[in-house]
């Protein structure tokens, strides 16, 4: 567990983020990890002093079964409401997700990292089929009245209703999968989109790189990779350069 900013915490699990913001005795939750990881979702809140129904909503970035793990037994357990984009809502609650396949991976099995991160999604709940029917559409437009007021920012590309959130009081964006810095199908760590398999519409996640370049932000806390620190503006132009470029080493 990283805190990146005062009262912003990244906290890994298997190979995928989520971010936990604190307002005094009060957390909100940014996405859940995989169905595998609800022990460390549990216990990284615990770690910082807190309980489970401390949290007073989980924001979804988008419908993927690596964040919506914990989001069901959230509610089932402590009454936590989850909230992400309107387009977004239909995917989660129906679970037709818009993710890569079992083929896709298979394809590119022959890579040992490619491998053996498939074998640990596996054992992470990557085979289950997930869906969400509590979530709702976010309750207002700009600031939501939650620990950390984050603003939802809108990034589709990655799936249909993909959502970033700015934290402007803190200078973070968590981007979730609009922009990493890592994943282990990808070639070398730094700002970068996820390979275009993994991606509904690649050319309208390139777009979405301008709108967090236009952000004040200069804190990326990624949905996957480790947090990097620099104006967003510079990240998302080094991820554009290397999408439109993928053979190319950065300078």
């Amino acid at each position: 567990m990283r805190e990146v900013a005062k009262d912003v915490f990244c906290v890994s699990g298997t190979d995928v983020n989520w971010v936990l913001l604190r307002e005094g005795t009060d957390l909100t939750l940014i996405d859940g990890g995989w169905l595998g990881d609800l022990g460390t979702v549990e216990e990284s809140i615990r770690a910082i002093g807190h309980r489970p129904e401390d949290v007073r909503a989980v924001l979804l970035t988008h419908a993927h079964l690596d964040h919506m793990g914990a989001l069901n037994h959230l509610h089932e357990r402590y009454g936590t409401p989850a909230f992400t984009d309107a387009a977004e809502v239909t995917h989660a609650r129906g679970g037709h997700l818009e993710q890569a396949t079992p083929l896709d991976l298979i394809v590119r099995a022959w890579r040992p990292s490619v491998l053996a991160w498939s074998c640990r999604i596996v054992r992470a709940g990557a085979t289950r089929h997930l869906r969400v029917p509590h979530a709702q559409p976010f309750p207002t437009d700009g600031p939501l009245d939650l620990p950390g007021r984050p603003v939802p920012v809108a990034c589709h590309g990655h799936t249909s209703g993909h959502s970033a959130y700015h934290l402007p009081d803190s200078g973070v964006v968590a981007t979730g999968d609009a922009l990493v810095t890592g994943h282990p199908t990808a070639q070398r760590p730094g700002p970068q989109l996820l390979p275009p398999f993994f991606t509904r519409a690649p050319e309208h996640a390139l777009t979405a790189l301008d709108v967090l370049g236009e952000l004040p932000a200069d804190i990326l806390v990624p949905g996957h990779g480790h947090p990097w620190r620099g104006p967003l503006s510079r990240a998302a132009a080094a991820a554009r350069v290397r999408a439109l470029n993928p053979g190319k080493a950065p300078a």
